[in-house]
């Protein structure tokens, strides 16, 4: 058994067609960004397989020449079965970019082997991913990784035991390519302060009565703010914009939301994809992080982060999506006092 941080087995060949895989939410796939823009220095045209919940990710990395979308059963929290039909559409999709080369980036707890058992039935002859279970034929290169790194170091690592290197000047950061949308007509003008309301997963997301406390301490301190979140989000964001916010909720795509954040002075979010887009675009966060996973390896990266919330609370490390705890205490134990010291403390002072 190889030692952790080290693969078994052969590098990847050098260009022709790349594929990575990230199957799962925003936040994934914006956390794959450096890993992926390593394989697109090593290869002549980059294609990414990502899930539904992660598509609009992934059509603004930078490095992807191409994004094929395709909802793994094992993977998706709401999976469909996995039928001869589904599988064969994969096949298909896949075999027609003809990749020389297959990166499987997951999470710890997630297997990598069904997507490889799919892809070499597409027909790719060389495939790599971070894998406990033995792989048999499955992977050319069975990489080992320490799964209390950050989510995307651990990534970019494997990148890196296949033979890929970021170019010089890369500092590994969360990153999008720009130019982003105009946003001012949403939100106005720079300097507000950012609210994201919602997460995929409930136990993630700010207690919307702190929220709404929230928002109405920062306005209260003479900050604008800016509420958003997802269309299924609408009336949570509207209840805690309430008169002293603008509420976004369900009014932009991803892209949009990125130009927003960019606008931002701080973002205030849960653990959500918001939060990974706001760092991708150099926006500090005030971060409420919720310990049903790891702050260590979650909590975003690449601008400055503030973290609040009880890292020892009894959810640690349970990955509920709905707190099992009564009272959410990891979160409800922030106050809208910490948070605006927070964000005093990332916008360089109160206004």
């Amino acid at each position: 058994m190889s030692a952790p941080g080290t693969g078994e087995g052969a590098p990847a060949p050098r260009g022709g067609t790349v594929l990575v895989a990230r199957m799962d939410n925003v936040g994934d796939v914006l956390l794959a960004g450096p890993a992926v823009r390593a394989a697109a220095g090593g290869a002549d045209r980059l294609v990414l397989l990502a899930g539904p919940r992660g598509r609009a990710a992934a059509d603004l990395l930078p490095g992807v020449d191409r994004v094929l979308q395709w909802c793994a059963p094992w993977i998706d929290p709401e999976p469909p079965a996995l039928t001869p039909r589904s599988a064969e559409d994969l096949i298909a999709a896949v075999r027609a970019e003809d990749p020389a080369a297959a990166l499987i980036l997951t999470s710890f707890h997630q297997s990598p082997l069904p997507l490889a058992a799919l892809l070499r039935l597409a027909g790719v002859g060389w495939i790599g991913a971070a894998c406990e279970d033995y792989p048999g034929s499955l992977l050319n290169l069975r990489h080992r990784t320490d799964h209390t790194r950050p989510e995307a170091e651990r990534m970019l690592h494997l990148a890196e035991a296949a033979g890929y290197r970021l170019p010089p000047g890369d500092d590994g950061a969360p990153r999008i390519r720009g130019p982003l949308p105009e946003t001012a007509h949403l939100a106005g003008g720079p300097g507000y302060v950012a609210l994201h309301a919602g997460a995929s997963a409930p136990a993630r997301a700010i207690p919307r009565p702190l929220a709404e406390d929230t928002v109405a301490a920062l306005a209260a301190q003479g900050r604008r703010v800016v509420v958003t979140g997802g269309a299924p989000e609408g009336r949570d964001t509207a209840a805690v914009a309430g008169a002293a916010a603008r509420d976004l909720g369900g009014r932009t795509g991803l892209a949009e939301l990125a130009g927003v954040l960019a606008g931002a002075s701080v973002l205030v979010s849960g653990n959500t994809g918001a939060a990974h887009l706001a760092t991708a675009v150099g926006t500090p966060v005030v971060s409420l992080f919720a310990p049903v996973v790891s702050a260590s390896s979650w909590a975003p990266r690449g601008s400055p982060v503030r973290v609040l919330g009880d890292q020892d609370a009894p959810c640690r490390g349970t990955r509920a999506r709905t707190c099992p705890v009564p009272g959410h205490p990891c979160l409800n134990s922030v106050t809208p006092a910490d948070v605006l010291a927070a964000v005093d403390e990332l916008a360089g002072g109160p206004p």
